[in-house]
């Protein structure tokens, strides 16, 4: 007997849509037919459809910050977060601190997430002191074991690596077959136009998004792409803003090179418009990220880039922190200058609701081309498919059961993480998860989140078949 059969199901891949019921036991899918045996228990899905569940491949959850601030999420919540927004595997970042080896950073990790994760989880690794211990050895290691990937940073004081750390991160990279996440801004240029703002009194939260401009995302794109080029490595530029570093690497697509793209909600949902708050006030901080949204143009762009094929994954690039807080947005110094406020906002739980909403609902993207974008594709790329990302014999019974009809309203109860506020506050959408299962289990139903944080389990991942086909 099945231990859940799910009746009735438009059941839609990145490749197919069709109805049919899926049959469950021991947490994989076992049958897909138009009629599946007797279950203990049953979901009637008549007029849903079932979607892989969401892979959300780029999360920041307890993440060491420094100065005073704490991340709004910790696992338990950051997690119960994503099972509420139809996400059944998040991608969140082991950070290696300067002078920590990368396997202490790992551990500790690992010791904040035990038994804490409402879904699965699995670890990017964040390098920021390459020494050629951790080059030659650790990171080696440590990618063998299963930890794949990793990302590295062109921008912050504590975490910026310089062209010389990159290629030789890059080198490693390529030798052991890890994919390199990058966030590509340039430092110098930031550096600068702060300074320029500060001195003129521009100090408001609106000019964060002056200070890390396109030119800057731009430029530093560029160079992550030539540095990947001159080592023959992949790379995922992550978070990209707009037109401007699109441009760059669709150039670098149309040469033939492994060059991959993700793009976040902020960038189709929010302008720096937004970080005005109330007539320039520091309200405007709730929406302070980076890069930071940009104008409509660039909305354009991405979905363009959504559509075409510039973009291989979207992602939320959830980074919380509470608003009224000392702690958080309203750390000392905050309100005299826009560089002191952390970076950052929420929205693993708004991920999949504003995408489907905004392009499945309106007819911008397929909705085959969401689930690439959401699920199959993040698998893909990270070393999880088919385990993960798809509705197949043998897969994890990982379903995000939608109502493709239902109209509601983005608001801070439905969101479930530890945040004070979301960005997309009233945000009208229309399309929902209204059931979230976990090979096999139910964790979130009607907006409701009803598993337990012991219900997640970690993943390890293999070489990215896709960074490096063969």
């Amino acid at each position: 007997m099945l231990d859940l059969a799910i009746r009735n199901a438009q059941i839609v891949t990145a490749a197919d849509r069709y109805v049919a019921d899926i049959g469950i036991r021991d947490g994989r899918i076992v049958e897909i037919a138009e009629r599946v045996g007797e279950a203990r228990e049953e979901i009637d899905a008549t007029g849903l459809w079932a979607m892989p569940g969401g892979i959300d491949a780029h999360v920041h959850l307890a993440q060491p910050q420094g100065g005073g601030v704490v991340m709004a999420d910790d696992f338990e919540t950051g997690t119960r977060s994503a099972a509420a927004g139809g996400n059944t595997t998040v991608l969140p970042f082991a950070l290696q601190q300067k002078g920590q080896t990368l396997r202490e950073a790992v551990q500790a990790y690992h010791e904040q997430a035990e038994g804490k994760c409402h879904v699965d989880v699995s670890f990017h690794l964040i390098i920021t002191d390459p020494t050629p211990q951790v080059l030659g050895q650790e990171l080696p290691a440590l990618i063998k074991d299963g930890y794949t990937s990793f990302k590295v940073f062109m921008t912050y004081d504590d975490m910026i690596l310089n062209d010389a750390e990159l290629l030789e991160v890059f080198d490693t990279a390529q030798r052991e077959k890890a994919l390199v996440m990058v966030h590509a801004e340039g430092h110098d240029a930031i550096k600068f136009m702060t300074r320029k703002l500060e001195e003129a009194g521009r100090t408001a939260p609106y000019y964060h998004a002056i200070s890390h401009s396109a030119v800057a995302e731009r430029e530093a794109t560029h160079r992550a792409i030539s540095h990947a080029e001159l080592t023959d490595v992949p790379i995922v530029i992550v978070h990209v803003s707009g037109r401007e570093p699109m441009e760059q690497i669709q150039w670098a697509k149309r040469r033939g090179r492994r060059i991959f793209a993700e793009t976040c909600p902020q960038y189709i949902a929010l302008t720096r418009d937004d970080l005005k708050g109330l007539n320039m006030d520091f309200s405007g901080a709730k929406y302070v990220c980076s890069p930071p949204p940009r104008d409509t143009d660039s909305q354009a762009a991405i979905w363009e880039g959504l559509r075409d094929g510039t973009f291989d994954i979207f992602s939320s690039d959830h980074c919380p922190f509470r608003y009224e807080d000392p702690a958080g947005k309203d750390v000392k110094g905050a309100r005299t200058s826009f560089k002191w406020v952390p970076n950052g906002i929420p929205g693993v739980a708004a991920r999949l609701p504003v995408l489907f909403s905004e392009g499945v609902s309106k007819g911008r993207i397929s909705a085959e081309r969401f689930v690439a974008l959401t699920a199959s594709n993040p698998a893909k790329l990270y070393g999880l498919y088919p385990k993960k990302g798809t509705i197949a014999i043998g897969s994890d019974a990982d379903i995000a059961l939608w109502d493709p009809e239902i109209e509601t309203t983005i608001t801070q109860d439905k969101m479930h993480h530890g945040c004070d506020y979301t960005p997309y506050e009233g945000m009208s959408v229309k399309g929902w998860p209204v059931r979230t299962i976990l090979r096999g289990r139910t964790v979130a139903a009607d907006f409701e989140v009803t598993g337990t944080a012991a219900d997640g389990q970690y993943l390890p991942r293999k070489i990215s078949g896709e960074a490096f086909p063969g």
